[in-house]
């Protein structure tokens, strides 16, 4: 559902030298995800990850997460969520009396409307780093980037 928004951000700032790479962590696999990508048509690279090796090298836990790599292949900014703007996700939170939503989708609104989101700040941060390269405030050191990609207890992962 997200594919667009990410699409709308690549078509933004893909002028700027900034390309946006989307992997689903599908179990099923490609058959599972397929329509989802082919029904939003993206123009950026968009994988599929039915192994979760991206959870395992990047530390991906929730999705969606950004991952920011360098034109060196540098990781700037290790996993973190990353909502780039508005989603359907987060629009589901502005009508919380949706009759027509599926189960699922009324619990994952309840559960994201517990989070603190703030979908403009990343859009910001992202934007300052397309225009500042390694000159933004939001790249991190090497030192910051391994601090922040420690290993986290479950617990600390899933709040």
């Amino acid at each position: 559902m997200d594919l667009p928004v990410w699409q709308a951000l690549r078509t933004q700032l893909h002028s700027k030298g900034v390309e946006i790479v989307t992997v689903a962590l599908d179990t099923a696999g490609a058959e599972a995800a397929r329509p989802w990508i082919e029904a939003a048509a993206p123009e950026h690279p968009s994988l599929i990850d039915a192994g979760h090796i991206l959870d395992e090298r990047f530390g991906v836990i929730n999705v969606p997460n950004g991952v920011w790599i360098d034109e060196r292949g540098m990781i700037v900014r290790p996993a973190e969520p990353a909502w780039p703007g508005s989603t359907p996700v987060l629009d589901m939170l502005k009508d919380p009396g949706r009759a027509d939503l599926p189960p699922a989708s009324v619990e994952v609104r309840d559960q994201i409307a517990k989070m603190h989101i703030d979908p403009q700040r990343y859009l910001d941060m992202l934007l300052d780093w397309a225009e500042k390269g390694a000159s933004s405030q939001y790249v991190l050191t090497p030192e910051q980037v391994i601090a922040r990609s420690e290993p986290r207890s479950a617990d600390a992962a899933r709040a």
